[in-house]
């Protein structure tokens, strides 16, 4: 009895790896694509002039109350960089956030008003794929969890761990794509997307990272589905062997 039953007990760690695997891809996946820190950076801001009671290092300070005047213009032309300021901005599939020189708060922009026309077919290219990478990730695990509570039969489970498998390739093909077309567009955005809005600084944020680590965790969950699928079906013919074999020996030897 214990030759049969390690297999089983193997089989069942395997379908719940790969079912855990499944899981945490698909809450990667949705964490990521409802952020927007996908990529995040620095922008050189040019100071507002100071008004009123206005002080600190976040406005121009004149010595004339005029600002047209030309000391006000020499000033401006001395300090160079001084009239700069860095303003940290971070950006999604969906919109873009950057604070709000000298008050709190931030202010977003949909980041498809961003992209250039020209870049805006492949961001929704993108968007579309990233909809289906999830809708897919969800399909994979709902047929996992039925495989793992499906006790009928072995033949039945193995046409669900199939499909299972099937699905879960798909969408992790589908999970690349987005994700290399997404770089793409924002790279295009930053070199030809608005003068107000192109970074001075930039690097990927911890919303792209997650969601590498979600395509990492849904190709991992294929590789464990298929080989749990190869493994069982090479254990089947394996009995299949074993059963022939003591079938002959019994015809050549009948039992008297």
């Amino acid at each position: 009895r214990m030759p049969v039953s390690v297999p089983v007990a193997d089989r069942q760690q395997r379908a719940s790896a790969a079912f855990s695997l499944s899981f945490v891809s698909l809450v990667f996946s949705i964490t990521a694509f409802s952020s927007s820190y996908w990529c995040e950076g620095m922008r050189k801001v040019a100071k507002p002039f100071c008004t009123g009671q206005s002080k600190g290092d976040h406005c121009i300070h004149f010595n004339s109350p005029d600002a047209n005047n030309s000391n006000a213009v020499q000033y401006i032309w001395e300090t160079g960089d001084d009239k700069f300021i860095d303003r940290k901005f971070h950006a999604g599939i969906w919109y873009s956030c950057e604070e709000i020189v000298s008050e709190e708060g931030e202010k977003c922009r949909s980041f498809i008003s961003l992209t250039p026309a020209a870049d805006r077919g492949v961001l929704w290219l993108s968007i579309v794929a990233e909809l289906l990478y999830i809708i897919l990730l969800l399909t994979g695990a709902i047929l996992m969890s039925v495989e793992m509570c499906y006790y009928s039969t072995v033949i039945d489970g193995l046409k669900i761990n199939a499909f299972s498998a099937v699905v879960t390739v798909l969408a992790g093909l589908l999970g690349m794509v987005a994700h290399m077309m997404y770089t793409t567009v924002f790279q295009m955005t930053v070199n030809l997307g608005p003068e107000d809005w192109r970074p001075h600084t930039w690097d990927y944020g911890w919303s792209y990272c997650l969601a590498w680590a979600s395509f990492a965790c849904c190709m991992a969950a294929a590789v464990t589905t298929i080989n749990k699928y190869t493994k069982t079906i090479l254990e089947f013919k394996h009995k299949r062997k074993m059963m022939e074999r003591s079938l002959k020996v019994k015809y050549k030897f009948p039992d008297h």
